[in-house]
């Protein structure tokens, strides 16, 4: 069954008036269907619900005339035409009605095979039509397309060539946001925009994986604006995604989130090839929800832990409480080489059969803005807000993790405290010597495999309260599973080398140590027969 809630776009199908008092709308309108399609010579076919957001971008004015729409956020699946109407609108603003004398458009993506594919079929849209042809120069070799009547000029650019800076762009089109690695072009296109009255931005894009990039920030950010949570009449959300726990198999929720299916668009028979091939491999069936029904995924391509269960365990972990209940508390600590984040993580038994559980992360300050550029993730934003302490240097203070440890102990009622020892010897013999309770807690199955397993129960169950910390909730949306025959899991990985799973390693640890010292836990279950629950044996 389709769930009850409705596409954020209502306001496309419900017939409600569009304002346009000035006929800015009806006049874009007519400029598009102006244009010709490359292929069949036809007129440009603007369908009813790609009709209705044009006339939403460009009627609603200001008492002053001008437009009210500053940013469009087209979230669409594959297959919906998103870039041949983005395309379209970057001619409105080139040779079209909403030019100006000099202005630069630029669409923009994160590589320059992505950016050029929203170029071409601009440029196939001009070439089609006899009478605009002859008066667009196309500097193929500089990826634009020149009008000299304006001056004004559509340039293709990407995320990875280099600077950009100077530019002042009328029109932005941002294509695929998901897939951009790294903000800078962002943030020199956004800033150029606001130097030009009247500037536009379109984000044209599908769903993408993880919270920790631009696309989510600005996709969310238009989420909350379609919900009327934030009040900003400059923003034009047009969303087309499915809910996380839709039914990625029935065909009503693909009719939609996916605009174009009422007038043939994506093929129906290619997306029931699809599901068939998804119902078989996870991987096919995880592409199928991002790519074609909008599901935001999280990082992991397997992922070990289920996130929506994760995140329904944010709570209170009040740290004060906790220090003057003197509750039992353990921890558990992975220490890094200069690639990834070092973690304390603390677990203290709730009594009722689940923990709370808060982080201490660690990164070298040098790495911060590497990390943030090769991951996406918000490294810098997390250091000045005080989610991760940034050492001094390009590797990690082990003196300084030490001494965070010690502060632990000297404020919580620290029963264990627990190393992976492949880069913690130094520090689990200092420790020890001055009479911390140090143990090592090695990393094969035998002992990970039931940490995994606790951590995993309670994460399902809802008994992991946590504070919604987002460089643990990173850690912990990005860990992938290998897993044995029976399902357990053997160990974590990272779907990339820069993504890190640190955090939900260590919390894996500090559980399952305050299983075991909290009166029982999974290993309990075990019993003699161990080995052959950790290898599918016998």
């Amino acid at each position: 069954m389709v769930k009850t809630r409705s596409t954020f776009p209502d306001w496309i199908y419900d017939g409600s008036d569009i304002p346009d008092p000035l006929g800015f709308g009806e006049r874009a309108v007519k400029f598009l269907r102006m244009l010709k399609h490359p292929k069949s010579g036809r007129p440009f076919q603007l369908d009813p619900w790609q009709e209705r957001v044009v006339r939403r971008i460009y009627g609603p004015r200001k008492d002053d005339g001008s437009r009210i729409i500053r940013t469009v956020v087209l979230l669409l699946p594959r297959g919906n035409r998103k870039t041949s109407l983005s395309a379209a609108l970057a001619l409105l603003h080139t040779i079209g009605p909403e030019k100006v004398p000099g202005g630069e458009v630029i669409t923009a993506a994160s590589d320059r095979k992505q950016a050029r594919i929203a170029y071409e079929e601009a440029r196939g849209l001009v070439w089609a039509h006899k009478k605009v042809a002859p008066k667009v120069k196309n500097l193929d070799y500089r990826n634009r397309l020149y009008y000299p009547t304006a001056r004004s000029f559509c340039e293709a650019i990407s995320a990875d060539a280099g600077t950009q800076h100077g530019r002042t762009p009328v029109f932005v089109l941002a294509d695929e946001l998901h897939a951009w690695k790294k903000r800078d072009l962002w943030d020199v296109l956004r800033s150029g925009l606001v130097k030009t009255p009247g500037s536009l931005l379109v984000v044209a894009t599908t769903a993408g994986r993880g919270r920790e990039n631009i696309a989510w920030d600005i996709v969310d950010d238009a989420r909350r604006v379609a919900r009327g949570e934030v009040d900003d009449p400059s923003i034009l959300p047009v969303l087309f995604e499915a809910a996380a726990d839709d039914d990625w198999r029935d065909e009503e929720v693909w009719r939609r989130v996916n605009p174009g299916l009422a007038h043939g668009y994506p093929d129906i028979e290619g997306l029931r090839q699809m599901a068939f091939e998804g119902e078989r491999r996870i991987g096919d069936r995880e592409a199928f929800r991002q790519l074609n029904l909008n599901i935001w995924l999280d990082s992991a391509d397997d992922p070990a832990f289920d996130i929506e269960a994760y995140d329904e365990c944010a709570g209170i972990v009040d740290l004060l409480d906790l220090e003057a209940e003197r509750r039992p508390c353990w921890l558990g600590v992975d220490l890094s080489s200069s690639i990834d984040l070092s973690v304390i993580v603390a677990a203290w038994p709730d009594g009722d059969n689940g923990y709370l559980i808060h982080p201490w992360f660690f990164c070298p300050a040098e790495n911060l803005r590497e990390r943030q550029d090769l991951s996406g993730a918000f490294y810098v934003d997390w250091a000045e807000q005080g989610l991760i302490e940034a050492t001094e240097g390009n590797t990690i203070d082990i003196r300084r993790v030490e001494a965070v440890i010690r502060e632990l102990c000297a404020r919580f009622n620290v029963m264990e405290i627990a190393f992976d020892p492949a880069l913690a010897r130094t520090t689990l013999a200092n420790l020890v010597e001055e009479g911390f309770p140090a143990v090592e807690m090695r990393q094969g199955a035998l002992t990970m495999m039931p940490a995994y397993q606790e951590l995993e129960r309670v994460v399902i169950g809802r008994r992991l309260r946590h504070s919604g910390h987002p460089v643990l909730r990173f850690c912990f949306s990005n860990a992938e599973a290998k897993r044995n025959p029976q399902g357990h899991i053997v160990r974590l990985s990272k779907p990339k080398l820069w993504m890190s799973i640190d955090g939900a390693v260590a919390a894996a640890m500090a559980v399952s140590r305050a299983a075991t010292g909290g009166g029982g836990s999974f290993y309990d279950n075990v019993g003699d027969d161990f080995e052959n629950w950790a290898y599918g044996e016998g």
